[in-house]
């Protein structure tokens, strides 16, 4: 059987890249189609990989301009020519699931959410502070890619999604059934600690649906250390925000992250997250998570055990649910124990079970025609 994966693009890490790496794992063969890859910007395991480009390759420094060329997206993904394989994996979280296959290649598309700044533009661009000259040409712009999503979403003939909230995404928005499987985490990578520090912490790219703000906002008032793992183009406005309590660390190693996480007070995660990978990986060192109640940490995490959910998007309410977990006793043991639920094991076994039955299903298809 030939397969062949797809992703939207290879131009930073985060939690879809780590889908990614997984299913290349299940399917090492697999040559992964992707709109543009950046060789620097991935991890030096991807060099080994057979990863096939679109014309948006030639693009100069594509994690800059690469937002520039959200019409030319859909002709990238439709141009890749996918005739030869009998199964297609996609992961997808805007383009990738755009792909057009023959009628004998299955389409599995694992999405991580809709195309976000497609079907939900006013609460994506609320925080971006865009002009208002740019107001029109992209509301223009958008509704060209809503329309073309809408149309590509019929090419999928299996979807996946990795949360509860975004299965409902995808019955709202594209009218289909999905699969739910969660995302995958190393939890073997990540132990108890037995010191503790004075810190909490973030490992979050800075954009705005991410709401770090609120994070520095909050802990800047508190006077509570908190550090923060990543990068993005929100970082100089937000270290500008910040107090001396506030630490930015830029990327940290695979290698010492589950350290650092290990020894913190607790996770930050205040934005609302279609999954959230790196909450469930500090939930695997036992450590707690404070969330805002929305998105993927309804699926990830359980107010008053393994940490605490906040309903108010807003810095009192961050405040208030930081005060509120260092009055509780939560057991480290439990959280791992919670956390070990979403292992890449249970993940590679889920996939797997789904691939099989639609690959079973659209042969039976076949065989009936």
């Amino acid at each position: 059987m030939k397969v062949a994966l797809v992703h939207d693009f290879l131009l930073q890490m985060g939690g879809a890249e780590k889908v990614v790496e997984v299913l290349h794992a299940m399917f090492p063969e697999a040559p992964l189609y992707t709109s543009a890859y950046d060789a620097e910007a991935m991890p030096d395991l991807y060099r080994t990989w057979d990863i096939r480009t679109s014309f948006l390759q030639k693009l100069p420094s594509k994690r800059k301009t690469h937002r520039f060329a959200l019409p030319f997206y859909p002709l990238a993904f439709e141009s890749f020519n996918l005739s030869g394989y009998d199964l297609v994996i996609s992961s997808s979280s805007c383009f990738a699931k755009g792909i057009l296959t023959p009628p004998h290649t299955t389409h599995v598309c694992y999405t991580h959410a809709p195309m976000r700044f497609a079907w939900s533009t006013e609460s994506y661009l609320e925080n971006e502070n865009l002009p208002r000259i740019v107001r029109p040409p992209l509301a223009v712009i958008t509704h060209y890619l809503r329309t073309w999503d809408a149309v590509a979403s019929t090419r999928v003939d299996q979807y996946v999604a990795n949360s509860s909230v975004v299965a409902r995404r995808i019955r709202k928005f594209y009218r289909a059934p999905s699969e739910i499987v969660y995302p995958p985490v190393e939890t073997c990578r990540f132990q108890i600690s037995p010191q503790i520090g004075d810190y909490y912490i973030m490992v979050s790219r800075a954009v705005p649906y991410k709401r770090l703000d609120l994070a520095v906002e909050a802990f800047t008032r508190l006077k509570i250390p908190l550090k923060i793992v990543g990068s993005g183009r929100q970082m100089e406005a937000l270290k500008a925000q910040a107090g001396p309590n506030v630490e930015f660390l830029g990327r940290v190693s695979d290698a010492a992250l589950p350290e650092l996480m290990a020894r913190a007070r607790a996770y930050i995660m205040p934005g609302e997250e279609d999954f959230g990978i790196a909450p469930v990986e500090a939930n695997a060192c036992g450590r707690p998570v404070i969330a805002y109640a929305a998105g993927g940490a309804l699926d990830t995490q359980i107010d008053g055990v393994t940490g605490v959910l906040f309903r108010e998007q807003t810095v009192d309410g961050l405040c208030a649910a930081v005060r509120l977990l260092e009055g509780l006793e939560l057991k480290p043991a439990i959280i791992q124990a919670h956390a070990r639920t979403f292992d890449t094991a249970v993940f590679r076994q889920r996939m797997m079970s789904v691939i099989t039955k639609s690959l079973e299903r659209d042969s039976h298809e076949v065989n009936v025609l």
